[in-house]
């Protein structure tokens, strides 16, 4: 009779412990569209769009980005950047019909446009997993802010050279 009591009680200690936890997840808090297009949205104080698209050209490469297309009178690029992700422990321990993560796919897309005598740039960059078998694991769009910054600041160093011909 004890041993059951104790076997119940550790039970019921189990199913608090698991199901205790779930009320305290994060939550996160949705960006609204307009916050996401600020985010993305960058305006430069020149009407020289070619040097605006030359400049973030050169920082994309910078980061290891392949320039797939570019379209100057369209003010359009696309890049992309492929890592590897693999983990020896998560390969280890994955099934053969599961997968693993194998590599992932970062994605920029750009509009680069005249704004009267400004311009306008946005970017989106969107993260694509992928398993050793060739499916996609996950897909999401990058939403954080200070990635954002330190890409416009780049482009913003690269501007710089471009004017001054460095």
């Amino acid at each position: 009779m004890r041993k059951l009591c104790f076997t119940a009680l550790l039970f019921c200690l189990m199913l608090l412990s698991v199901f205790g936890c779930s009320g305290s997840q994060i939550k996160t808090v949705q960006k609204t569209q307009l916050e996401i297009r600020q985010m993305q949205t960058r305006t430069y104080d020149t009407q020289n769009t070619k040097m605006v698209v030359k400049a973030m050209l050169n920082v994309l490469q910078d980061d290891g980005f392949i320039v797939n297309q570019a379209d100057l009178e369209l003010g359009f690029l696309n890049a992309t950047k492929e890592v590897d992700v693999e983990n020896p422990w998560e390969k280890f321990w994955a099934t053969y019909e599961e997968g693993w993560k194998k590599n992932s796919i970062t994605t920029c897309t750009a509009n680069v446009s005249q704004f009267g005598d400004k311009t306008r740039v946005r970017v989106n960059f969107q993260v694509k997993v992928m398993t050793n078998l060739g499916g996609v694991a996950t897909v999401y769009q990058i939403d954080d802010p200070e990635y954002y910054q330190k890409f416009f600041s780049k482009v913003d160093k690269g501007i710089f050279i471009e004017k001054e011909k460095i």
